[in-house]
C-alpha cells in the first residue's frame, strides 16, 4: 500500500525528508513490510524555510483604501445592489419565478392541507393557554403564517402559534390582569357576593397579549436589521432544552383543571406551578365527572394515534389527523348530547365569525411588558432558527439568521394590529408539513387559508368544543417535550457542566416561572463560560517511544 510520492516505511525508524533512498534499503522496508503489518508513510517534499515562505507563498495584498472610500463603497446604491437587497428582504422572489409546478406542486397542496388540520386545533387550544378566548388562536394561525411565507427563509417550519410562547404570553396576561381585578357586584343591587366579570377580563387580556405582541415584533425586527441574529447562540442546547421542559411542565400543570372541569384561578410569577397544583388538589373533591373521562378518552385516543404515526410513517402516506378526529367528534357528542347544559361541561363558547378590523394596540400598556417581551422575543427567535437550520441541513439549502429575526419581528408586528399574540415555530407542525411531503412554504400558505376558511365561513360550528379536549390535544402534544429528561444520563456522561446548565434552568424555570427561569438560566450559562475559561483543562503530555504519539504523563505509566 503506497500513496503517491511517499515512501512507507517501519514503525519506530524515521529518516531524514528528503534524503533520496537506495534500491537496497527499499528491499530493506519491503521485507519489514511484510512481517510488520503496521504501516506509516512518509512524504517527500523540499524542505520549505520562513524566508522561503514569506517570499513565495504569503504576499499580502496591501490595502489602499481609505475610510472614506469604504464608507462610500459600503452606501452606494446600484440596481444590482438593490435587487440583492430586495431578495435579501423578500425571499419568496429567489424560488417562486422558478417554482416548478409540475414537482412540488401536488405536494406542497397535500402538506399545506395536513398541516392546517392540525393548525386549527392547536390553534383552538394554545389560546386557552395565552389566556385568551379561542378565537384569537385562529387568528394567530392565519396572519402570520401568511407573511412568513413571503418574508422567511426556511421552507419547511410552520409557524404560528406554539405552546412555550403561549404559556409565557399567558402568564404575562394573567399577571397584569388578574381575576381580582373583575369581580362586580349585582345590578340588582342584592346582598348577593361578587361575581367576575368574564367578558370585561378576557378583553383586558387580549389587549395585554397584543401590546406584548407588538413589542417582541418591534425588538425582533431591531435585532434583525442590526444583524444580532448570532444571539441565539447563547442559547445553548441544554439551555432551551431544560427551559421547554420546564414549560411542559408548567403546560400540564396549567391544563389539569380543563381536564378535571374544575375551578380554580390562574397563577402567575415564582411557584406558581405549585401553587395551581396545590388549589387543583384542594378542589379534586368537585371534578367534574363527565368531563373527566371525555378528557381521558381524547388522550388515550390522541396517544395511540401519535404511536401509530411515528411505528408507521414510513408506510402512511400522510399521519392520521388525531387532533381533527378529536375535534370535530367530542364536538359533535358536545352537541348531541347537550354537555355543557345537562352536565355542566366547560365548551369554548362563542366564536365570532369573519376577521376583525385592524385596530391600534393599547400602547400605554407598554412600560410593565418590556422586560417579557425580550424575553419572548428571544425565545421564539431560538425556537424557530434552531429548527430551521435542522431542516435546511437536511434539505440542502441555507437559512438567515437575521432575515428569520426580521420575518418573525414582521409576523408579530403587522398581525398584532389583528388582533392576534406571539407566535413562533410549531416542531409539531413543521414535521407533519415536512413529512408531508412539503417543497416550499406555498404549503404553509394553504394552511393558513384552512384556517381563514373555518375562522370566516364555519366557526361557529366549534362553539360546542368541550375545553377538556382542548387540553387533552395540549397535554399530548408535549410528549416529545418530557422525552428530553433522557438528556439528564447522556450530559452525565459527556459534560457535568452542560447537565448543571439542563438542570439549573430546568429547576429555575419550573420554581420561578419561564420569565425569571429563562434569566436565571442564561446567566448562569455566562458563569460556566467565565469558569470554563478561568480553569481551562491542561496537561503535560509525553513522547510515547518508537511512535509519533505524546500522551497525557498523569493518565500514562509510558
Amino acid at each position: 500500500m503506497k500513496a503517491a510520492g511517499s515512501i512507507p516505511t517501519g514503525a519506530g525508524r524515521g529518516r531524514r525528508i528528503g534524503r533520496p533512498v537506495s534500491v537496497m534499503e527499499q528491499e530493506e522496508v519491503a521485507a519489514r513490510q511484510n512481517a510488520d503489518p503496521q504501516l506509516m508513510f512518509r512524504i517527500e517534499r523540499p524542505v520549505y524555510d520562513e524566508s522561503f515562505i514569506r517570499s513565495k507563498l504569503l504576499n499580502r495584498k496591501e490595502n489602499s483604501t481609505t475610510l472614506r472610500g469604504r464608507l462610500t463603497q459600503q452606501f452606494r446604491c446600484s440596481s444590482k445592489r438593490a435587487k440583492a437587497a430586495a431578495l435579501s428582504f423578500l425571499p419568496i422572489l429567489t424560488w417562486l419565478p422558478s417554482y416548478p409546478v409540475k414537482q412540488y406542486l401536488f405536494s406542497d397542496v397535500v402538506s399545506g392541507l395536513s398541516t392546517g388540520v392540525v393548525q386549527l386545533p392547536q390553534g383552538l387550544a394554545y389560546a386557552m393557554l395565552a389566556a385568551v378566548p379561542p378565537v384569537y388562536g385562529l387568528y394567530s394561525s392565519f396572519y402570520p403564517v401568511l407573511l412568513y411565507t413571503f418574508f422567511g427563509t426556511s421552507r419547511h417550519i410552520s409557524v404560528g402559534t406554539f405552546a412555550v410562547i403561549s404559556l409565557m404570553i399567558g402568564g404575562v396576561a394573567v399577571r397584569e390582569a388578574p381575576d381580582s381585578m373583575f369581580y362586580v357586584l349585582p345590578a340588582n343591587g342584592s346582598n348577593m357576593s361578587a361575581v367576575l366579570d368574564v367578558e370585561a377580563r378576557d378583553a383586558r387580556r387580549v389587549q395585554v397579549a397584543v401590546v406584548l405582541t407588538t413589542l417582541v415584533g418591534i425588538i425582533q425586527i431591531v435585532f434583525g436589521l442590526l444583524r444580532f441574529g448570532f444571539v441565539a447562540i447563547y442559547l445553548t442546547e441544554p439551555l432551551v432544552r431544560g427551559f421547554t421542559t420546564a414549560a411542559a411542565v408548567h403546560v400540564v400543570v396549567s391544563q389539569l383543571k380543563y381536564l378535571l372541569g374544575v375551578k380554580t384561578p390562574r397563577f402567575s410569577g415564582p411557584l406558581s406551578a405549585i401553587y395551581s397544583v396545590i388549589e387543583v388538589l384542594g378542589h379534586i373533591t368537585s371534578t367534574n365527572i363527565t368531563t373527566l373521562i371525555l378528557g381521558l378518552v381524547c388522550l388515550v385516543f390522541l396517544y395511540v394515534v401519535k404511536d401509530l404515526n411515528e411505528r408507521f410513517k414510513e408506510k402512511l402516506p400522510i399521519p392520521i389527523p388525531g387532533e381533527i378526529i378529536v375535534v370535530i367528534v367530542s364536538t359533535s357528542i358536545s352537541y348531541g348530547l347537550s354537555l355543557a347544559e345537562d352536565y355542566k361541561v366547560d365548551v369554548v363558547g362563542k366564536i365570532p365569525t369573519g376577521l376583525l378590523p385592524p385596530a391600534a394596540p393599547e400602547f400605554s400598556l407598554l412600560p410593565s411588558l418590556i422586560t417579557d417581551s425580550f424575553a419572548v422575543a428571544i425565545v421564539g427567535f431560538s425556537m424557530g432558527i434552531s429548527l430551521a437550520k435542522i431542516f435546511a441541513l437536511k434539505h440542502g439549502y441555507s437559512v438567515d439568521g437575521n432575515q428569520e429575526l426580521i420575518a418573525l419581528g414582521l409576523c408579530n408586528f403587522i398581525s398584532s394590529f389583528f388582533k392576534t399574540f406571539a407566535i413562533t415555530c410549531s416542531m409539531s407542525r413543521s414535521l407533519v408539513q415536512e413529512s408531508t411531503g412539503g417543497k416550499t412554504q406555498i404549503a404553509g400558505l394553504l394552511a393558513s387559508l384552512v384556517v381563514l376558511l373555518v375562522v370566516v365561513a364555519i366557526g361557529f360550528v366549534f362553539q360546542p368544543l368541550p375545553q377538556t379536549a382542548l387540553a387533552a390535544i395540549i397535554m399530548v402534544n408535549l410528549l416529545g417535550m418530557f422525552k428530553q429528561f433522557r438528556d439528564i444520563p447522556t450530559l452525565w456522561r459527556t459534560s457535568k457542566i452542560e447537565l448543571a446548565i439542563w438542570l439549573v434552568a430546568f429547576v429555575a424555570s419550573v420554581l420561578l416561572g419561564l420569565d425569571y427561569g429563562l434569566l436565571v438560566a442564561i446567566s448562569f450559562a455566562i458563569l460556566t463560560v467565565i469558569y470554563r475559561t478561568q480553569s481551562p483543562k491542561s496537561a503535560t503530555l509525553g513522547h510515547v517511544p518508537g511512535t509519533g504519539l505524546y500522551c497525557d504523563v498523569d493518565e500514562y505509566e509510558e
